[in-house]
């Protein structure tokens, strides 16, 4: 037997219950995992509430899609792990399909990777998500290089704070933006070369100072809604705006008058892009691998839960609170 999370209806965090279930056998190509940490996503928060890009096929329903421990058991055809092995999950599969809120979560072996023994088991559990999404749009497409202007915005996630890890790595310059002050001291700390707090400040003139009147080469956003029209009035012409969100909940427009003058690209980006390509994941996850080895990238955990306080985490991301990675240990 082993406690999994599972939710048998759509709604607030009270609908996650953590269940004694049957532990299965993984099916050919797939590992199970005795886990020993569960990073949280956004994304399990809309698909818990009914909202996401996918919905379950049935009900009730897994939910998660990274978590670390040691593989205990492998599918026919696996030959790339063996059981003992210390492995995190990849978002490389459907949650709709499978889940890893547990102590027990069964993967495809696609969607399973090693990670640096420097790594504790919570730290690795706050990896592919965050630094595959960034990485997808500032390095695989983006290319930043030294020079380019970065605007980050909601830069307080645990993307947020893999994209300006991944901007100064790469020798470009990271603009932050929150919304109060309140974690303006700590996206600094984390290397962000400047901050706007959009509460008290106004982006366009904020961006225009700091880059000189030359705007944002790339804008990477996961709030869209009106903020659309601005990121456009701060985008450098030939700009990227990555739209990887929709945390606003409203209609986006498109900047039409910006984007003919500057020549704007306004684009949706989803780390699906790089999990649903075998090659582009292998380059995507070999870069994030060796840079942590490196200690070029060290994933920042905000706060630590227990399993049985599943819905106290939930909620606290719902808070907005956090700067960094929600973990919960097992």
């Amino acid at each position: 037997m082993a406690r999994i999370v599972r939710f048998h209806e759509f709604g607030g965090p009270d609908v996650l219950k953590l269940e004694e279930l049957s532990e299965k056998s993984p099916a050919k190509a797939e590992v199970r995992i005795k886990v020993s940490a569960i990073g949280l996503n956004r994304a399990e928060v809309v698909f818990r509430e009914g909202r996401y890009l996918e919905r379950p096929e049935k009900l009730p329903s897994q939910i998660g899609y990274e978590a670390s421990g040691t593989i205990d058991a492998v599918g026919d055809g696996v030959t790339t792990f063996k059981i003992g092995d210390k492995v995190g999950t990849i978002p490389a599969f459907s949650m709709s399909q499978y889940g890893v809120y547990g102590e027990s979560a069964i993967v495809p072996v696609t969607a399973v990777s090693h990670f640096p023994d420097s790594l504790s088991f919570e730290e690795g559990a706050s990896i592919w998500m965050q630094y595959l999404t960034a990485y997808g749009a500032l390095i695989g497409y983006s290319k930043i290089k030294p020079g380019d202007f970065v605007v980050v915005t909601a830069a307080s996630s645990s993307v947020g704070y893999a994209a300006i890890e991944l901007i100064n790595a790469a020798g470009a310059t990271a603009i932050a933006t929150t919304r109060t002050k309140a974690k303006k001291q700590n996206l600094l700390d984390a290397g962000a070369s400047d901050v706007v707090v959009t509460d008290d400040e106004d982006l366009v003139e904020r961006v225009a100072a700091i880059t000189g009147g030359r705007g944002a080469n790339v804008i990477f956003d996961p709030i869209a809604g009106p903020i659309v029209k601005k990121l456009a009035e701060i985008a450098a012409p030939g700009a990227v705006i990555y739209e990887y969100g929709a945390l606003s909940g409203a209609e986006t427009p498109f900047p039409l008058f910006q984007a003919l003058r500057k020549g704007l690209s306004v684009r949706g980006y989803s780390l699906f892009e790089l999990t649903g390509d075998p090659a582009k994941l292998e380059l995507a996850r070999s870069y994030v691998f060796n840079a942590l080895k490196d200690r070029k990238l060290k994933p920042l955990i905000d706060k630590t839960f227990k399993l049985d306080e599943i819905a106290d985490a939930h909620r606290y991301m719902e808070s907005n609170q956090q700067n960094g990675k929600i973990v919960v240990t097992v």
